[in-house]
């Protein structure tokens, strides 16, 4: 085919950190005028009408998600439910899939762009439609179906040997895959399948950073695989809020501990209570944007006894929402510790604060090894082997060896992370990549 516009649908797995990545790929595709329509809740919807940049080429579609026993009234997404009844969610959006046919056989789209539906590429073959498997993960994260013992050791032909799991990953990991995800169906049947019957799977990264991860799983699917580039975000057209801008303005620059996990992580009390401890070890002022932990209702109940009155006037512990891409670019921000998911991570390699890795699940766990083993651009909090337990000690160690500009590991990953940002804010690298990306869609046709 030639370069004329193509006709796309998105329907990405119901959680903002998955709507927001297909989104923010639908602004670049958009951009170069392709027509895109977007499914999602029309709750989910409010949250990311302030990300679309094309209203005029992207238009959302509200999908009604059925109510499941299990979820409480008007459950859309997983920001309405805790962690636990994730799988019950997916049941809702497999349950949408009647819908979703009727949709995409009026609309007759070129391309329908899917994560976690498994039953989108058969749907869509039935419709003379291309099924896109869009990875928001890192492609080291993808393979074929490992027991615990696998995960303790990279599988063969994997790219870098020191991207493995721990003991208590490995056994989080294995017992995820044989996890009953929604319908009845395992979780590592629900990707493998959406991977493997896909007509093309993309990734939001770039050759640069993951181009042997690309070449093993093209290799372990046999089906391209096409980088969409690093999709950097668009600079916000809204001033950071006052009160953040005067509070962190108060401190020197590159001196403040900025921590966020990630808009659903909520920690165990006690590990909640080690992060801040470990902060208030540190000695440095520090803004943590965290959700109230397990049992909690609010992140003030929780705090440790004392905390508040010890560490008045250098930090805060905050349990709202939060201008992330702004507060990391603030000059006085110099840390940021992260739950390792790829859009905060992608959000940090665009600013010069240094890197604190703490993963919880999953992608994070790798994303989190690629950074800190592979392309060394980042310190991992040190935790158990076989209980996964970190404590204020190593907080406060990851913490004090990237703020010291003198520590050996600090200048390795301060370098390492300075030719990386400039690589990442090329101003021909995301274009490229994107018109490349488009290339090999019109080509896919």
């Amino acid at each position: 085919m030639d370069t004329s516009s193509l006709s796309i649908a998105m329907y990405p797995w119901l959680a903002l950190g998955h709507q927001t990545p297909f989104l923010h790929l639908c602004n670049k595709l958009a951009k170069r005028g392709h027509r895109i329509t977007f499914f999602a809740p029309k709750t989910a919807q409010s949250k990311l009408l302030h990300f679309n940049l094309y209203p005029d080429l992207i238009k959302f579609v509200a999908v009604a998600v059925p109510h499941v026993d299990g979820l409480p009234p008007n459950a859309e997404t997983t920001s309405d439910v805790p962690y636990p009844l994730h799988p019950l969610i997916m049941t809702a959006m497999d349950l949408t899939q009647c819908h979703i046919e009727t949709y995409l056989s009026q609309l007759k789209p070129d391309l329908v762009f899917y994560d976690f539906t498994h039953w989108m590429p058969s749907l869509a073959r039935r419709l003379g439609i291309k099924a896109i498997h869009f990875c928001i993960v890192s492609s080291a994260m993808k393979g074929k179906d490992q027991t615990m013992n696998d995960l303790m050791k990279p599988p063969p032909g994997y790219p870098h040997s020191s991207i493995t799991f721990h003991v208590h990953e490995a056994r989080a990991y294995a017992n995820k895959r044989k996890q009953v995800y929604g319908s009845n169906v395992l979780f590592y049947d629900r990707m493998f399948i959406s991977m493997s019957e896909a007509d093309a799977i993309a990734f939001r990264t770039c050759r640069e950073i993951e181009g042997p991860y690309l070449d093993f799983i093209e290799e372990q699917f046999k089906k391209p695989v096409l980088p969409t580039g690093p999709v950097i975000l668009e600079k916000p057209n809204s001033a950071l809020d006052e009160k953040w801008a005067s509070w962190l303005g108060e401190f020197k620059q590159g001196s403040v501990v900025y921590c966020c996990l990630g808009s659903e992580c909520r920690l165990r009390p006690n590990l909640f209570q080690e992060l801040l401890l470990g902060l208030e070890l540190v000695g440095m002022p520090f803004l943590a944007a965290l959700k109230p932990p397990i049992g909690f209702d609010s992140v003030g109940d929780a705090l440790p006894e004392g905390f508040e009155e010890r560490v008045k006037g250098r930090g805060i512990v905050y349990g709202g929402w939060i201008q992330q891409p702004l507060i990391l670019e603030h000059p006085s921000v110099g840390c940021f510790i992260t739950h390792c998911g790829s859009g905060s991570l992608s959000e940090a390699l665009l600013n010069e604060c240094q890197l604190v890795l703490l993963p919880n699940v999953g992608d994070q766990i790798l994303n989190a090894r690629m950074m800190s083993k592979n392309l060394q651009v980042g310190v991992e909090v040190e935790k158990g082997e076989d209980d996964g337990l970190y404590t204020k000690e190593s907080v406060c160690k990851a913490v004090s060896i990237v703020m010291d500009d003198e520590n050996e590991t600090s200048r390795i990953v301060r370098s390492n992370h300075a030719k990386i940002r400039e690589v990442l804010l090329n101003k021909d690298l995301e274009s490229t990549y994107i018109d490349a990306f488009c290339k090999n869609l019109q080509e896919i046709l």
